[in-house]
């Protein structure tokens, strides 16, 4: 009578607490309709009790989940209806006590509070035991800032479970979800994470992109004993490492890796078993499989297909270590067990990965055994970095190429492949090598909620709607500030005066009907907005209409930091009389703005007093970038007096792949020599990962400046002419070693 007497009471007072079946000593349903139901119900739940948020927007709602249920008797947090409640705003959750539930929530159109959307405690004295969190979704629940950071999910306590939910879109700095070990209570925690779709997440660039993270550098040498299995990776694009392991006696089953940049990678921890897992890569550049480093690890009846990642983010690595150092380096790899695993058309295989003066611990007492290659070109997969005898190879088969020549374990087959109706690839004839023929890939559609849909992360350009317009006034601002996603902006021939800035706020694309010029009259034409991408094709832009000023752009992203990344193709274009001050660029960006992709080709450049492309603003040596691929094309340079391009990545962080810059079949000339070019370079890349330059004709431009800074960049310069043009400039500038740039078959080139 005790306890229906307080609830008949919170009953009468708020009216927010809807019927319960019955109020007896029974488990009861309550429906709350606002906060403070909320947080006086939660004090008075009993074992097997069920409380309901009701359905609509749950706006700042910090919800505090608290109590003591039973094994059979769980409290349970869930939605009226799954999928209908939204928490927004600023709120967040956390769960504290014995056998709790939630269940249907969806966190979207905010961001946490605190430094964590979902945590498995109230704080650190109380934490969630025996507690599971089941079918909630986070979409793109991101702070404003892109370098700030904050953990969607971190599981704390112990025995706990993750599954079945839908975690998407984190743009912000921050691991997405990650197991902590930081107290004896969070330690030996069999957690179990299950079931889960972690969707797209953008290239980050910079560190602290990770999807998944068990454990930190601190407490690596401590037994998490967490399973991940069932889960699907869906071109989780955040850094280098896809998943993080940094703790011991884990076990990753039955995943799912679906063209995913990075690699599954063992950074800190001893005896974790690594089985049963699917990586297709699709061809897709840097995604990778499995890195190993470390003590104990077994690597067995993992299927790798289609993957072209290099270096740490290869097919498959096996890393040197540093020789007693501290915790949070690389420990020597010892005892690994590594077989009956499958590559397929996949690129690198790398042995004493990362060798250098610091890591010169070599793999030891290891096997590597049993393991099927095949690539259907041939191509020799290897790269072995220091001495591998420390490794058992046996009964390896390569099914298309010669064996290596650093070991006798391998041996060639004739093979034919084809693929099974589990979707993998397997030979026509039986063998003991690869991965097992029962192998059960996890499917998208088996991980995360039936009610939430597994949208695609890009608006492709021109996927839309055409919307045509004239040079009347007003004609295209309007169109712009009503196109959709997607739309087409049509121009029909003319002459275009635009008087206001073209703020792109979505992906739409500028195409030209004919011959059509545009001028503008404020500092900048085109602003792209976070959200907003841009695709130009065929127009004529002239900068004599804009304000005397220095510093003026035909191109710019907004001046704030932007969470989402953007897009920017220009196409058939022609830039002319940017001069009427100096500093004039073509596209200048801000800090805390990153472009998945810039494509120039076949476009025109002529009298520029500025640069084309500045992308040079991240200068904190952090590993920041501006952009992740630059590519022009078929295009001309003329009287420029900056450099065609700023690309600038500063600091020594490996968690990155780019930035790649490409320039192939253009002409540069009297490029680079104005008087307020800091570089005095035509071309100034600094950090950049991957570069080729070739085709090209170079006539009276300055030289180029090439700074190395990390990793192993790989920049190779062919088949260009020079004409009064001096010799690249190539720089390592932390290595101290010879350049290791490929300057070859140029013509015109004294060095």
């Amino acid at each position: 009578m005790k306890r229906f007497s307080r609830l008949l009471c919170m009953f009468v007072s708020t009216t927010a607490i809807m019927g319960a079946t019955s109020y007896s000593a029974q488990a009861e349903e309550f429906l709350v309709k606002d906060q403070k139901s909320f947080e006086e119900i939660v004090k008075e739940l009993e074992p097997g009790d069920v409380v309901k948020l009701a359905n609509g927007k749950w706006e700042d709602f910090e919800v505090l989940f608290t109590g003591a249920g039973e094994k059979d008797k769980p409290i349970r947090l869930t939605a009226e209806t799954s999928g209908e409640v939204f928490l927004t705003g600023q709120s967040n959750l956390r769960i504290a006590g014995n056998y709790l539930e939630v269940s249907g929530l969806v966190f979207k159109d905010g961001y946490t509070p605190t430094s964590e959307v979902i945590s498995f405690r109230q704080n650190s004295k109380n934490l969630a035991n025996n507690s599971r969190v089941t079918e909630v979704v986070i979409d793109n629940y991101n702070q404003p800032e892109r370098q700030e950071v904050d953990f969607w999910v971190m599981m704390y306590g112990k025995n706990n479970r993750f599954d079945h939910n839908h975690i998407v879109g984190k743009r912000n700095k921050g691991v997405t979800m990650a197991v902590r070990l930081n107290t004896e209570d969070s330690q030996e925690n069999n957690h179990l994470i299950d079931h889960n779709y972690f969707g797209p997440r953008q290239i980050l660039g910079s560190n602290g992109g990770e999807t998944l993270r068990i454990g930190t550098s601190h407490y690596s040498r401590t037994d998490s004993l967490t399973v991940v299995e069932n889960n699907y990776f869906d071109r989780c694009d955040g850094e280098l490492e896809i998943i993080s392991n940094k703790s011991g006696r884990n076990v990753f089953r039955n995943n799912t890796f679906f063209q995913s940049r990075g690699t599954l990678t063992m950074r800190h921890g001893n005896n974790n078993l690594v089985e049963n897992n699917v990586f297709f890569g699709n061809g897709a550049d840097h995604t990778g499989g499995i890195r190993v480093i470390n003590a104990g690890q077994t690597i067995q009846n993992n299927y790798m297909e289609g993957l072209k990642g290099t270096r740490f983010g290869g097919a498959f690595v096996v890393m040197n270590g540093v020789p007693n150092g501290p915790i949070n380096r690389y420990d020597p790899v010892k005892d690994a067990v590594i077989k009956n695993n499958s590559l397929i058309n996949s690129d690198n295989v790398q042995f004493g990965a990362g060798s250098d003066e610091e890591r010169t611990a070599v793999p030891s007492d290891s096997v590597f055994e049993s393991n099927l290659i095949f690539n259907e070109d041939g191509r020799d997969v290897f790269t072995v970095y220091d001495d591998m005898s420390g490794i058992d190879f046996t009964k390896n088969v390569l099914g298309s190429m010669d064996p290596p020549d650093f070991t006798t374990g391998f041996s060639r087959a004739r093979l034919k492949m084809e693929r099974a109706e589990n979707g993998l690839m397997y030979p026509q004839s039986e063998i003991s090598a690869g991965v097992s023929r029962d192998l059960s890939v996890t499917q998208k559609n088996q991980t995360g909620v039936s009610w939430y849909p597994k949208a695609e992360p890009v608006i492709a350009f021109g996927s839309g709607e055409t919307i045509a317009v004239t040079p009347e006034e007003g004609s295209l601002t309007s169109a712009v500030e009503t196109a959709k996603a997607g739309d087409i902006i049509s121009l029909s021939p003319g002459d275009y005066v635009v008087r206001k800035f073209l703020k792109i706020d979505k992906p739409l694309t500028f195409q030209a009907e004919g011959e059509v010029n545009l001028t503008f009259e404020r500092t900048t034409l085109f602003e792209i907005l976070n959200g907003g991408g841009l695709q130009i094709q065929g127009l004529n832009f002239s900068g004599k209409s804009a304000p005397d000023n220095a510093g003026n752009s035909v191109i710019r992203t907004s001046p704030y930091s932007m969470l989402e990344n953007y897009r920017l193709e220009i196409m058939d274009t022609n830039f002319t009389e940017m001069n009427v001050n100096h500093s004039f660029n073509i596209i200048s960006v801000s800090k805390g703005t990153f472009a998945d992709n810039i494509a120039i080709r076949n476009s025109s450049f002529k009298d520029v007093t500025g640069a084309i492309l500045k992308l040079d603003k991240e200068t904190d040596d952090y590993g920041t970038y501006n952009a992740e691929y630059l590519t022009i094309l078929n295009s001309d340079f003329e009287s420029v007096q900056g450099s065609i391009v700023d690309y600038y990545r500063g600091g020594t962080d490996e968690s990155t792949f780019g930035p790649h810059f490409n320039l192939k079949n253009s002409s540069l000339t009297n490029v680079g020599s104005g008087k307020r070019n800091k570089t005095d370079s035509s071309l100034y890349l600094q950090g950049v990962q991957v570069t080729n330059i070739s085709n090209n004709t170079f006539d009276g431009v300055e030289p180029f400046l090439i700074k190395h800074t990390v990793g192993e960049p790989k920049t190779k310069i062919f088949k260009n002419t020079f004409k009064d043009t001096p010799a690249p400039v190539v720089v390592e500038l932390n290595s101290g070693l010879e350049p290791t740039a490929l300057i070859t078959d140029n013509e015109g080139l004294n060095r």
